[in-house]
């Protein structure tokens, strides 16, 4: 089943326990951030604070994510860095970095990006090679393999905060 519109904001409207995310890709190219990464490639900086419904929402809620990257940093992730995770991580949202530069990678090669909504809902995020969102599909098997991801990929990662004071 592809998941758009409503049916894809349920998802977060929606869990009950937890909202967890695996991160794969060193860019996304969202049509709605392309104004603001340029203006970031061309110097701008996102000091913050910076608010909106998803602060308001990782405050009160659990959500979490891995991002997987190997330096040097695309120019999209030090975007993504500064523009949400500097300010989303101080909120509540538990965002770690699994870096693979010089270790190899924990996790199966064909894991790819999904979110897991209350360890029990998985929806898998296909992407073109250039970080183009082509489609999110709600995926009809067993969890218990994704579940193992995130258990592999938390206890590989460090937290957001903590990675970049090392950078």
């Amino acid at each position: 089943m592809l998941l758009d519109g409503d049916d894809w904001q349920a998802k977060f409207r929606d869990f009950q326990t937890e909202a967890w995310r695996l991160e794969t890709l060193p860019q996304y190219l969202v049509p709605q951030e392309a104004e603001e990464f340029e203006a970031f490639k061309a110097g701008a900086r996102f000091p913050g604070p910076y608010e909106d419904s998803w602060t308001d929402m990782v405050r009160t809620r659990n959500v979490g994510r891995v991002h997987i990257v190997r330096r040097p940093l695309s120019d999209y992730l030090r975007f993504e860095f500064e523009r949400y995770y500097q300010h989303q991580a101080p909120a509540g949202e538990d965002i770690r970095i699994l870096d693979l530069t010089d270790r190899p990678n924990p996790l199966p090669d064909n894991v790819g990006d999904y979110w897991m909504f209350d360890r029990s809902t998985v929806v898998l995020m296909h992407y073109e090679d250039d970080g183009r969102q082509i489609g999110r599909e709600l995926y009809e098997g067993d969890p218990a393999p994704f579940i193992e991801y995130q258990r592999l990929a938390v206890a590989a990662s460090v937290p957001f905060l903590e990675y970049v004071k090392s950078e």
